[in-house]
Order: C-alpha cells, then sequence, then structure tokens
C-alpha cells in the first residue's frame, strides 16, 4: 500500500485538520484510505476513524521498533495510506515523524502555516527540505500543503515561490468551522465532535488529490500476518522473542465506552488472535462479563466519574478482583481501579477499590513522554526482569498507601510516583503507562489468565 505523510512545522500548525481534508480529498477522488498516526496518540485517530470510517494505524518506533512500525503499517487495509505525523517534523527523540518517515520511505508532505505569509512559506519549506541533508538523514519532503491560505494571490504567490524541488498539493482556507475543540490531553475524541460535512470537503477540493497519489510511495515490503509482535522491540528490551502464541481459549472482557476509549487497533487485534473478546461499558452500568481476565485501557474516566459511581459495575470490578479476577488498567483503568477518583472541581467519586490509592485530578499535565519499565516482579504484562516500553500522558496524580507495591521501576518516564508504576493487588495491575501489543505485554497478560 503506497502512501506518504502530513508533517507540520510545529505542533498546532494544523495537521489533524490538514489529515482530514486530506483523507476526504482521496476519498471523493476514489480511493480507500487507511489513516495513520505517528506516535503514541489515541485522540488524532478517532478523527481520522470518523472520516475515513475504518481504524487508524499507530506508528511509533520506540514503542514497536522499525519492523513493528513496517508490520503495523503493512496489516492497513486500503489503496493509500495517509500518516498524520507528531509535533514538528523533525520533534521527539523516541520517534519523531522524520523517523517514522525514514523508517517507511515514505514521503512527507509539510502542513505550513500560510496565514501571513508567502515567500515566507516556501523559504520554511525549502528550511525543512535541506536540514535533513544536513543533518544526514533520508528525509524526501516532497511538497507541502498551505494552511490557512487564501486563494487568489495569496496562493498563486506561494506557489510562485517555490523551488522547484517542492510541490504544491493544495490549501487549506481559514474557516472557523475547520476548528476543532481541545481539552486536556488534547482535541476532543471523533466520535464526539466532527468537523461540519460541507466545511471538510469543500476544502478537499482545494487539495490536488492526483497530485498528492502520484508522489505516494510503497514501503518495503514485510510479512505481516501474523508473527510474534513481542519480536519487534526484544532488541530493544534486550530479551529475546518470546515464540508466537495461539489461541489461549481465555475470555478477556474489554471495557468499551466514553470513559475507556484510548486503545490501539493493533492490541485489539493481538487480543482476538490469542482469545474471546467481550466489550462492556462500565458507564452504562454493563455487568461484568463472564471472563478469565479483564482490560480497562485509558480514557476519560475523569468525565465520566459520576457515572461511573451510581453504576454497578465498578464495584461488582472491585468484588470479582477481590476474588482473584485479574484486571489490567492502563492510565484511565488505574485511575478507575482506585478507591477514589476526585474531579478538577473538588468532587470525589468511589472507584473500584482494587487498588490501594486515591486519585485527583490536577490542572496541568502531570507526565507526558515515552516510558521504559523493568518489571522487578513477575506481574499480568512482564517476567521478572524483563523491560516494557510504553508512554504516559495524564493529568492526575495518585497518592498511594505506605503499604503499596509495584510492579516496574522507571528507568525512563514519572510513573505513579517518579520511581515507580504497576500498582499491584490481588492478581491486577493497574499502571500510568500505556503499552503497545508490539511490546509482548498482552500476550503475557493472556498467557496469565
Amino acid at each position: 500500500m503506497k502512501g506518504f505523510v502530513l508533517g507540520g512545522v510545529s505542533s498546532g500548525v494544523g495537521k489533524t485538520v490538514a489529515t482530514l481534508a486530506t483523507i476526504r480529498a482521496l476519498d471523493e477522488a476514489g480511493y480507500a484510505v487507511q489513516p495513520a498516526k505517528a506516535g503514541p496518540d489515541f485522540i488524532d485517530p478517532s478523527h481520522h476513524e470518523a472520516v475515513a470510517g475504518r481504524p487508524s494505524r499507530s506508528l511509533d518506533l520506540w514503542l514497536q521498533g522499525r519492523d513493528g512500525v513496517a508490520r503495523n503499517y503493512a496489516r492497513g487495509e486500503g489503496d493509500i495510506c495517509v500518516v498524520e505525523g507528531v509535533m514538528g517534523l523533525y520533534d521527539g527523540d523516541g520517534s519523531s515523524t522524520a523517523m517514522i518517515a525514514e523508517a517507511l520511505d515514505l514521503p512527507v508532505i509539510l502542513v505550513v502555516d500560510a496565514k501571513a505569509g508567502m515567500e515566507s512559506v516556501a523559504a520554511t519549506a525549502y528550511g525543512f527540505r535541506e536540514y535533513a541533508a544536513a543533518i544526514g538523514r533520508e528525509i524526501d519532503v516532497a511538497g507541502i500543503i498551505a494552511q490557512r491560505a487564501h486563494g487568489g494571490r495569496h496562493q498563486q504567490g506561494i506557489r510562485d515561490a517555490l523551488p522547484d524541488e517542492l510541490d504544491y498539493f493544495g490549501r487549506i482556507p481559514p474557516s472557523s468551522d475547520l476548528e476543532i475543540p481541545d481539552r486536556h490531553l488534547g482535541l476532543e475524541m471523533g466520535a464526539e465532535v466532527a468537523l461540519p460535512h460541507d466545511a471538510l470537503s469543500e476544502a478537499a477540493e482545494q487539495l490536488d488529490a492526483g497530485r498528492l497519489v502520484d508522489v505516494a510511495r510503497e514501503p518495503p515490503q514485510v510479512d505481516a500476518a501474523r508473527e510474534p509482535p513481542q519480536a519487534d522491540t526484544a532488541s530493544l528490551a534486550g530479551g529475546e522473542p518470546t515464540p508466537a502464541g495461539e489461541s489461549t481459549g481465555a475470555t478477556v472482557a474489554v471495557a468499551s465506552d466514553a470513559a475507556f476509549c484510548f486503545r490501539y487497533p493493533a492490541t485489539i487485534e493481538r487480543l482476538r488472535e490469542r482469545a474471546t473478546v467481550r466489550t462492556f461499558s462500565p458507564v452504562a452500568g454493563d455487568p461484568v462479563p463472564d471472563c478469565d481476565g479483564v482490560y480497562l485501557p485509558g480514557g476519560y474516566p475523569e468525565l465520566n466519574a459520576e457515572q461511573l459511581a451510581g453504576a454497578s459495575t465498578l464495584s461488582e470490578l472491585g468484588e470479582r478482583a477481590s476474588d482473584g479476577l485479574p484486571v489490567f488498567g492502563e492510565c484511565g483503568g488505574l485511575m478507575a481501579m482506585s478507591q477514589s477518583l476526585t474531579t478538577i472541581e473538588g468532587d470525589s467519586y468511589e472507584m473500584a477499590g482494587i487498588l490501594p490509592a486515591d486519585v485527583a485530578m490536577c490542572d496541568r499535565y502531570q507526565a507526558l513522554d515515552h516510558v521504559d519499565l523493568e518489571a522487578t516482579t513477575g506481574t499480568l504484562t512482564a517476567n521478572a526482569g524483563e523491560s516494557l516500553r510504553g508512554h504516559e500522558f495524564h493529568y492526575s496524580k495518585a497518592s498511594v498507601d505506605s503499604d503499596a507495591r509495584f510492579a516496574f521501576e522507571t528507568r525512563r518516564g514519572d510513573g505513579i510516583d517518579g520511581d515507580h508504576d504497576g500498582l499491584l493487588e490481588y492478581e491486577s495491575l493497574g499502571t500510568y503507562a500505556h503499552v503497545h501489543a508490539a511490546s509482548g505485554a498482552f500476550d503475557r497478560f493472556v498467557d496469565r489468565l
């Protein structure tokens, strides 16, 4: 599947809107689009899926390794892949947009804010192209999409200023209808707020779908079928690849609603390869399905705390965990597994009571980074001495009991208390870190059930 990367000159330049308009332009030209996102993100991919009609693939070298990124890309479906970058093109030491483009040998189309420039837009793009050669990187900046550019003289001035090495793929017109509301953790989710159909289509009309398709390239071929995902990052973690596991016959219950919506497509795919997956909604008060283990993804329990506390699901989950049912929660999942959750407004709500911690929301983020964890004991997602790579991004902090037990030491990242992550209680585990299926963590989880 051919593809290209939409990279930005900086964060906040409008990459997501440009990506959605690009997806719409290709779709209206008759192409089936596979969206993807560079970096550890759950929110932007939700907008991709709302427009493209298929889940967005997450591509991150820190989480997946080079082979894992290639394999995850290859498992996508469609005629052409549109990869939205993260931050500015060259920003990020663990897995920048440029690193993803280089690993997949895909061209970069640079999203440049043109609202107050013409020739300077071309100069900026040319600088980003030449910088790659200056630092010895094989990054092919093929051209630009001019964000917030008017038509007529403004657009023509940008086109005329571009050197021959850079192509012009179109513009995103300035429009208040093309603004996605944001909140803590980033934009609102795609299922909650959608860009107006007409405004998105009007923006798509300003993009040259034919040129976009022509510049796309096919990455090096890999075997995407049922390869052991943990082999992708074993060399990064210093361990040996674990043989691919077949179906275990276990059943995993996965929370899925507005409070638990941060999960990678590859994670659910891997769980379905190894076990039967049943979804349920704690916000709606669904009973916990008959299962051998529970996975609580991250999300927004703080925005749904009253509903969670008023339903019976979390109390049932707490009872079943105390009876030995393994529960694995990531970030928002950890928050729901705690004793209480206090919102930014100061309201406190009772949670599942599985973990010896009380969680409170803060007015600024408490952690944002790729993480590297070393297991100090055997747990649901790792054997003692093994390492896991993941990422953390949260606005809450957890106050843990003095006798709390941790599963991991943090070699990179903040974790729960600055030095540790992974609260342990009963047969359950709660972490602030999100991990990818390529880490092997979910294979460990299923094998423990």
